[in-house]
């Protein structure tokens, strides 16, 4: 396996960008020199990582050339313009944007559901990284679907503010000192306030009525675990920090057994189950989710009408899982 020797983050100073800093100065690459770049406001910035000072540098600017592995978490626009220029320079590119997700020609991978698909394509090129909410329902239901054929998936998110950006949480911690301080609230990032309420809207509305959100589960889960099954989402971005939770019903082709769906996730890589302990026997964003590498399962229950369905609850850190980390994953899956 060929080693990472260099490797960049683009968009180092966002929050997807700080949360790779993390990751790599403390579990991942230890050996690899990290170039860390921006835009160029951001340019000669200085930051502590590794334990020294390194100086934030333009990616406009940047030669990829002696560059073995980008992690681009900047936005579609630049990773449109900048990723396909890194590739052509000999480096690998993994793309947290949404910019390329949809290209038949191109992976969209999640390693513990299609991992193995790397093996289709030619390197170096683009790896995408799917939607944070995508990747732990798939995470959630892979080995279900292994077993017992998801025919459909009915999902409502609850969606932190971190999936938004550093002005949303911004936003959020204000609101929330106004209501203390019994001040009037201004919402620049959401379209109505976020402090105390959901709002069930993430991303823009497209033509069909659901929102951009709601339609990458749809066509995310098409690409990457089956395009027969039906998935029907609604999207609720909620008065939290960090940590995306969701709510899964699933109607599958055979009748489920819930001794055998228990025993499938409580071996399923990159997952916990919370089973059968009592009445708290489910994860939360704050106490499970925030900071954990791992998909969260719990509220785990069969329909009380129908032996194909299944309810769950599933929770996990939307800018670890949901981002930066699987971005590492799957940049472990090439390098070592």
């Amino acid at each position: 396996m060929k080693k990472a020797k260099r490797i960049a983050v683009a968009g180092a100073t966002g929050m997807v960008g700080q949360a790779f800093q993390n990751l790599l100065e403390n579990n991942f690459f230890p050996e690899a020199e990290i170039d860390l770049l921006a835009s160029q406001k951001s340019k000669g910035r200085s930051v502590t990582f590794r334990g020294k000072e390194h100086i934030i540098k333009d990616l406009a600017e940047y030669d990829f050339s002696y560059t073995d592995l980008a992690l681009f978490s900047a936005g579609a626009s630049v990773s449109a313009e900048y990723a396909p220029k890194a590739v052509s320079q000999g480096c690998v590119v993994v793309d947290n944007s949404s910019c390329f997700r949809y290209d038949d020609e191109i992976a969209l991978i999640v390693p513990e559901v299609n991992g193995d698909e790397l093996s289709n394509y030619d390197l170096p090129s683009i790896i995408a990284n799917p939607n944070c909410s995508t990747i732990q329902m798939l995470v959630a239901l892979k080995p279900i679907h292994e077993e017992f054929k998801i025919k459909r998936i009915d999902i409502t998110t609850l969606q932190a503010v971190s999936g938004t950006g550093k002005e949303a949480t911004e936003e959020l911690l204000d609101q929330l000192s106004a209501y203390q301080g019994h001040n009037e609230l201004e919402n620049n990032v959401y379209p109505k306030q976020i402090a105390n309420n959901a709002l069930p809207h993430c991303d823009v509305m497209e033509e069909n009525r659901y929102t951009k959100e709601e339609n990458k589960l749809l066509k995310e889960t098409h690409k990457i675990l089956d395009s027969n099954i039906h998935v029907a989402a609604t999207c609720v971005r909620v008065p939290v920090l960090n940590g995306h939770s969701e709510s899964i019903h699933i109607l599958t082709e055979k009748p489920l057994t819930e001794d055998v769906v228990v025993k499938l996730l409580s071996n399923s890589p990159g997952l916990k189950l919370h089973y059968d302990l009592g009445a708290n026997d489910y994860p939360t964003a704050a106490t499970d989710a925030d900071g954990d590498y791992l998909v969260h399962v719990g509220r785990l229950r069969k329909d009380l009408w129908d032996d194909c369905r299944m309810n769950m609850w599933v929770v996990a850190d939307n800018l670890l899982k949901g981002a930066a980390l699987n971005s590492i994953q799957i940049a472990n899956l090439i390098f070592d």
